[in-house]
């Protein structure tokens, strides 16, 4: 989600807030649409009593003489319909090659993709938000789905309260701690879209969940298979507590994520399970609190434990709970999707190391085995003309070359596997050395490297990283582009190290899949360390391989914690 995404978003929230008025709502609610998605046209219609047909249509991107020359607005057949008799997301590609289109009719402007939403109010249909043409003509995308879905629930809640408490100071308050929850979820969704790291997501949620129901403390615990995790805090809590593992068995967690319901932790049962199963057996005592299921579509991840309410507590309403509930389903959509993708650069990783192996292996059947075997019959057919000296030298001179090239072969594949001039002469002399061996291959390479190339960047972790991701570009230029020509410049940017490789090979499609993994090789080793490696490419113009990396490796956060 963009910045100016969240921008608006939250515009619609602050506008509520100054004007309790439907109109006003429905108008904003346009406006973020557009922002947070890019479409070039937006709509909402507005169900009549019978819930069949629009009664209103509201639109934003649409100019006056646009709007005349459309004529009367639709009163919800053809597309418009298809939400109406079946309220759930519709997303297409090409509206008019959807069955029930209509047509557009004379006067109306193109439209091509089209994303539409149902907006409920106090559980029942209110209407539809409608987007049309999204910027640069692509499609609307899963991430613009899921955050008009968002939008429109949180439109439906505005709406709600404009319509019941218009003019009402007191609406005010409750409306306030909405639009808390809508800045709190669409700080989740930013994360959401552009971090994966696991603890700093966690670290966000306990932050934002325990402001938002003014919580003394917030605590997130994970399912790690029978056990929960104490995967991130908020608040006072000990910070000893932090990646305690608790049992699942018989805790209010277990109860909360069997049922799919949030438990209060000071009724029923629920005070003897924390006390003797949860929390209360480290130490950690309370007066009132909330146990909140982290579940994304049917799969349960954990759970949000809110204790003692510092305002008019300790006990949270029935406010607080809904609040939480709703955050709790972004929240559990972040972690779902972090998790996932930490599980996917794993399987990456694997799949790498697999495939590097199977290359050593062919390296050595195809060449050292091979000739190896064709030493064995050399030297067995020198045997055989024991009586032919001349021969008997021929055939000894032959094989002590061949073991001269497999020795060289040997240590280049040595080489390759832990470079000696790394760990010998450092960085700088082993860049030379890996140009040098280029061109030896028919790659001609120039190297220029930031003089004090080997005082700035000391970590060996990054050393290494660097020499392989140089040595993968220039074998790709070379086996894989046809380059005849490469050039690596390495320098220092600030408080970090940043190596360019470009070549004058034949250039690829960075977009398109491959069956290899060195692309997904370079990646990864720059994640690992925090950095990054971008490619850009053109058929028949090069590649240039950009990879940027941190002078030094800060120590790894062991589990996300907050204040």
């Amino acid at each position: 989600m963009s910045d100016n995404g969240i921008e608006g978003v939250l515009e619609l929230a602050h506008s509520v807030l100054g004007e309790l008025d439907v109109d006003v709502v429905l108008e904003r609610v346009l406006v973020a649409a557009r922002q947070l998605t890019g479409a070039r046209y937006a709509a909402i219609g507005v169900l009549d009593k019978d819930r069949s047909a629009l009664a209103r249509f509201i639109t934003a991107g649409l100019d006056d003489e646009e709007r005349r020359a459309i004529g009367p607005l639709p009163h919800g057949r053809g597309v418009l319909g298809e939400l109406i008799k079946h309220p759930a997301p519709l997303r297409l590609d090409d509206v008019e090659a959807h069955p029930r289109a209509y047509g557009f009719p004379l006067g109306h402007p193109p439209m091509r993709s089209f994303l539409g939403v149902p907006v409920l109010v106090a559980g029942a249909p209110f209407g539809n938000l409608y987007l049309t043409d999204k910027d640069g003509g692509e499609p609307f995308s899963d991430e613009d789905e899921h955050a008009l879905t968002l939008l429109s629930d949180f439109a439906g809640v505005a709406i709600d309260h404009a319509r019941r408490f218009t003019g009402s100071e007191a609406s005010r308050a409750e409306l306030s701690r909405t639009v808390a929850a809508l800045d709190a979820t669409v700080q989740i969704a930013l994360a959401l879209g552009g971090q994966t790291d696991i603890d700093r997501i966690l670290q966000l949620v306990a932050k934002r969940g325990r402001a938002l129901v003014s919580a003394r403390a917030l605590v997130i615990e994970l399912l790690d298979g029978d056990h929960f995790i104490i995967a991130a805090t908020a608040g006072e809590i000990p910070a000893r507590m932090l990646g305690e593992r608790v049992p699942v068995r018989e805790t209010v967690a277990e109860t909360a994520l069997r049922g799919r319901t949030s438990q209060r932790l000071e009724e029923g049962l629920n005070r003897a399970r924390f006390e003797r199963h949860g929390l209360g057996r480290l130490g950690f005592s309370y007066d009132a609190g909330l146990a909140v299921p982290l579940v994304f579509r049917g799969t349960p991840y954990g759970v949000l434990v809110a204790i003692d309410r510092l305002e008019n507590g300790p006990r949270f309403g029935d406010d607080d709970l809904r609040l939480l509930e709703s955050f709790a389903a972004s929240a559990a959509t972040a972690v779902a999707t972090a998790q996932n993708v930490a599980i996917e650069q794993v399987r990456q990783r694997i799949a790498a190391a697999e495939e590097e192996r199977r290359r050593w292996a062919r390296e050595l059947h195809d060449e050292t085995l091979q000739s190896l075997a064709a030493l064995r019959l050399g030297l067995a057919a020198a045997r055989r003309a024991k009586d032919d000296p001349d021969r008997i030298d021929e055939l000894l001179a032959d094989a002590v070359g061949q073991l001269d090239g497999e020795i060289a072969t040997l240590r280049s594949l040595i080489t390759e596997l832990r470079p000696a001039a790394l760990d010998e002469l450092g960085l700088a002399a082993a860049m030379h050395a890996l140009g040098e061996r280029q061109a030896t291959l028919g790659l001609e390479v120039d190297v220029d490297l930031d003089p004090a190339l080997g005082e700035v960047c000391a970590d060996a972790d990054v050393q290494i990283a660097l020499y392989r991701i140089v040595q993968e570009a220039l074998s790709n230029a070379r086996k894989h582009g046809g380059a005849a020509r490469a050039i690596v410049t390495v320098e220092q940017a600030g408080e970090a190290i940043t190596a360019t490789i470009r070549d004058n090979g034949a250039g690829f499609d960075p977009a398109a899949t491959t069956s290899g993994f060195g692309l997904v090789g370079m990646r990864e080793r720059a994640q690992l360390l925090d950095g990054s490696v971008e490619i850009a490419s053109v058929a028949g113009d090069g590649t240039t391989v950009t990879a940027t990396l941190p002078l030094a490796l800060a120590a790894p956060p062991l589990r996300a914690t907050a204040d």
